[in-house]
């Protein structure tokens, strides 16, 4: 089995598999977009913070002292945020807690991470706001950036740790002061910058996905338009309504149109070609056998013989003559020539008058040759108005692309044994019963070239024979 068979029915159209491979591009690639936007957007407005607690540490850095009392710091900053209470803008200096308990040179190692530390000194904007137990210690002269939880709110906070040298009593060593200062930010306007943006971005990106929808669908329905067209023009050929692609196709298209053309035209010419050779060949075959036929010595039995080959050399010429093996492309509207006929074979059948009555389906397309389907509705109706009583009835279904052709009549019907042998292989063309004679055999091997069905059964509503035939689209 091929993949084109195991794919779903809808997307074994060309337009289908284009708008689903577009629609999937699209609705892939622009979340992605939408995705690293906002994260670019957000980490380079986390970016920016960190630039600003930065340059706030170097603030705090150039106030700060270290003398003999210990450290020492302004009482008011001059960023004003960390004089106002809570004001989202903190700072914080913590020392190492043996230090502060020992006050005595060491040259330890006293910025180390597990050393535990105490708040030193606190701004004001920290009045009435808890800071953690443990706050980052980075090595001396490395800053770090973390995040913490201020009353259950996210904070991002700086540390860097630095050490001061202050002199002994005696002026001759000097002792180290290490400390860490650590400044907070609130995230809450981090977070509303990235809650605006992506709000923002999405809002965007879901318009621009709309217009690129509306676009790519525009840009799919032009794109496609030629094959609408080649499709169109395709069917009206089918259907009879044309005998050529007219329209101009762009270049991929164009030489396929020419080709099919050329095709068109070289099968018409050839099957007209074929026609009229058949044609002479029918003329030629019948003069000499007028001329037998009009001899006065001729006996009865090769009078007979003679019309018996007459005939096959009709019923065989008709045969060769029908286009089922070339007309694809053909389409007749089975009403044109069903109303001739039932218009003109009453004329004929006037003694006793035959009524045909029609059930006709007014859309009904026959795909094959005009002459063809005359032949086939032409010798149905005759044979059933030669065997009808009085009354005929012609039914035409035409349902996804299958034409269903019913002949009835209220005759005395077909003999169970003749319908069947009417369907065997061999049976000559004259050994019809009066009635259901040549024509009927030349039905039948119209119906088989067109691979159609020809049923042969009992009428249900008038009483005589069913002549049903069907032919696939």
């Amino acid at each position: 089995m091929s993949a084109t068979k195991r794919l779903p029915q809808f997307m074994q159209s060309l337009k289908a598999r284009l708008i689903v491979s577009a629609l999937l591009l699209i609705l892939i690639v622009m979340p992605l977009i939408g995705l690293t936007l906002n994260d670019a957007f957000k980490q380079q407005v986390k970016s920016a913070s960190m630039n600003e607690l930065k340059a706030y540490f170097f603030a705090i850095l150039a106030v700060t002292e270290v003398n003999d009392a210990g450290l020492q710091m302004p009482e008011a900053l001059l960023e004003n945020s960390f004089n106002v209470i809570q004001s989202g803008l903190y700072a914080a200096i913590t020392i190492p807690a043996q230090k502060l308990q020992h006050h005595q040179p060491s040259n330890h190692d006293s910025s180390s991470h597990s050393m535990p530390q105490i708040t030193a000194w606190r701004s004001e904007s920290l009045l009435g706001i808890e800071l953690p137990n443990t706050l980052p210690s980075p090595q001396k002269g490395q800053g770090q950036f973390s995040d913490i939880s201020l009353n259950s709110q996210p904070h991002l906070i700086y540390s860097f740790s630095v050490s001061f040298e202050r002199p002994t009593s005696n002026g001759d060593s000097s002792n180290q002061f290490p400390i860490t200062i650590h400044i907070i930010k609130d995230q809450t306007e981090f977070q509303q910058q990235v809650t605006q943006f992506s709000h923002q971005l999405w809002r965007w990106l879901f318009i621009l996905l709309a217009l690129l929808l509306v676009i790519q669908m525009a840009w799919l329905w032009w794109t496609l338009k030629p094959l609408s067209s080649l499709e169109s023009e395709l069917s009206a050929i089918e259907n009879g309504k044309a005998t050529q692609l007219c329209n101009h196709y762009p270049t991929e298209l164009q030489a396929v149109a020419l080709q099919l053309n050329t095709l068109l035209n070289t099968e018409q010419n050839q099957r007209k070609r074929y026609r009229n050779a058949l044609a002479d060949l029918a003329h030629s075959l019948k003069t000499p056998l007028a001329v037998i036929q009009s001899q006065q010595d001729l006996s009865s039995e090769s009078f007979e013989q003679v019309s018996h080959i007459n005939r096959i050399i009709g019923h065989q010429l008709k045969r060769a003559q029908s286009a089922a093996g070339s007309a694809w492309h053909l389409g007749v509207e089975v009403v044109e020539v069903s109303d001739k006929l039932v218009k003109n074979l009453p004329k004929i059948y006037c003694q006793p008058l035959i009524a045909i009555d029609q059930n006709v389906d007014r859309k009904a397309i026959f795909k094959g040759d005009e002459a063809d389907l005359s032949e086939v509705l032409g010798n149905l109706l005759d044979n059933a108005c030669k065997a009808a009583a009085s009354k005929v009835l012609l039914s035409i279904e035409y349902n996804n692309k299958k034409l269903k052709i019913c002949v009835e009549d209220d005759g005395a019907g077909i003999d169970a044994a003749l319908q069947a042998q009417i369907f065997e292989r061999g049976i000559r063309a004259d050994s019809y019963k009066m009635g259901h004679g040549i024509g009927l055999a030349i039905v039948r091997d119209l119906v088989d070239s067109y691979h159609g069905r020809l049923c042969i059964g009992r009428s249900t509503r008038l009483g005589g024979a069913l002549f049903s035939v069907e032919f696939n689209g």
